[in-house]
């Protein structure tokens, strides 16, 4: 009889985040995070349900290293790897190109087709096959299911996802629209529609996950038919230290009046740019409180305009894409929790029928909510998203009914 655990594996460049929950009524029995990792001193920290959390601070050289000190830190509340309780260990993948467009279950196969993406997801599928290999080294004898971040964007249609390149080289290269944020923007446009008490199939969403990171899509009826990031997670809205949007002959231009190599190039685009690169903080947070007063307040106020104004352009795109909204939903740590973003976005939009509600915006709450007004044509909500549910959702569904042995 296989349990109903599953150990959500979140594997970054230099940390690993980890959940278990248990598919019974969606708790969490442990939770941590491993950071800084192959540097001098690394944290782990870890927070069981039944217990104080812990830390531990040692340098960790490496992913193996740092799974195994997670598996210690579950074995020691009786949650180890070897847990009968434990059904299958689920694991975030950043880029599935086109072959995968839905969760599935690890083999050699799948390892050598991930490491074959690297290119196009130079920053982030390396990490996550650290992470899968370790994982598979400690418990083989449990299935491991990759639910990748471009899936649930699948759904687009060609005119969508192609760009307008010659199709021979695109084609070649893997030069198309996959999009990110995947499974938040899957939990997130489901979780709108029970808002509304509609079925997603019902419902036509813009999701804006607003991050550090941050993405747009255009959900139909619950498919995606559009989205913001686009070949990697580089295109679209302004993000904590990404361009989003550019003409691409700046990099063109950059090279051949700056000098600049296509390294630093690529390292002024992602880790440079949008707000970092506009005012000196990549935290929305210290650019609303920058924007009050003081003499940085010039610089976080036009940061804030650029970021808003791209919001905007995306919104009402994605509004002429879909044809009919019912509803705008924000989501991620800028989305949730910054109510002037909101109020911002959708102003002079109410043509469109977006308005929030002074009151129900400002208002802080835990949950889905509507931010509103009760008349608005189109609803405006929070949704907290919760990207390790919906990995540990999917990664369980999928092994549930298999038989144990076969796994």
């Amino acid at each position: 009889m296989r349990g109903t655990r599953v150990l959500v594996l979140n594997s970054g460049s230099s940390s690993v985040k980890y959940q278990l929950l248990d598919m019974t009524d969606g708790s969490r029995p442990a939770v941590g995070l491993v950071e800084r990792i192959g540097e001098r001193t690394s944290l782990l920290r870890h927070s069981p349900a039944d217990g104080p959390p812990r830390e531990r601070e040692e340098p960790v050289a490496d992913h193996e290293t740092a799974l195994k000190a997670v598996a210690e830190e579950l074995a020691h509340d009786g949650l180890g790897l070897d847990s009968p309780e434990l059904a299958a260990i689920g694991h975030r993948v950043v880029h599935g190109g086109r072959r995968f467009t839905e969760p599935t279950v690890i083999d050699d196969a799948v390892v050598d087709e991930i490491e074959r993406l690297v290119p196009v997801a130079p920053l982030h599928n390396p990490a996550n096959l650290a992470g899968i290999r370790t994982a598979r080294a400690l418990a083989p004898h449990l299935p491991q299911v990759a639910v990748f971040d471009t899936a649930f964007h699948a759904t687009m249609p060609e005119y969508a996802a192609r760009y307008a390149v010659d199709t021979a080289v695109a084609d070649e290269h893997r030069v198309r629209r996959y999009g990110f944020h995947g499974t938040s923007h899957a939990y997130v446009s489901r979780k709108a529609a029970e808002l509304l008490g509609r079925e997603p199939s019902e419902t036509n969403v813009i999701v804006l996950h607003l991050g550090n990171g941050a993405s747009a899509s255009a959900v139909a009826r619950g498919r995606c038919v559009d989205t913001s990031m686009g070949l990697t997670p580089l295109e679209g809205l302004v993000m904590g230290t990404r361009s989003g949007d550019i003409d691409p002959a700046v990099v063109f231009h950059l090279t051949r009046v700056a000098g600049m190599s296509v390294d630093e190039i690529d390292i002024l685009l992602n880790k440079r740019s949008g707000l970092l690169g506009l005012c000196g903080d990549n935290d929305m947070r210290d650019v609303l409180r920058r924007m009050e007063s003081g003499p940085d307040a010039e610089a976080a106020r036009l940061a804030f305009d650029i970021y808003v104004h791209r919001l905007r352009k995306y919104i009402g795109a994605y509004y002429a894409v879909l044809g009919r909204v019912d509803v705008v939903a924000f989501t991620a740590g800028v989305g949730e929790n910054a109510a002037a973003v909101r109020e911002a976005a959708v102003t002079g939009l109410e043509g469109l029928g977006l308005a929030v509600d002074p009151e129900r915006n400002a208002a802080r709450g835990g949950g889905p909510r509507l931010v509103s007004p009760p008349t608005a044509r189109v609803a405006v909500a929070v949704v907290p998203t919760d990207e390790e549910l919906e990995i540990a959702t999917q990664t369980y569904a999928l092994v549930a009914d298999r038989p144990v042995d076969e796994t």
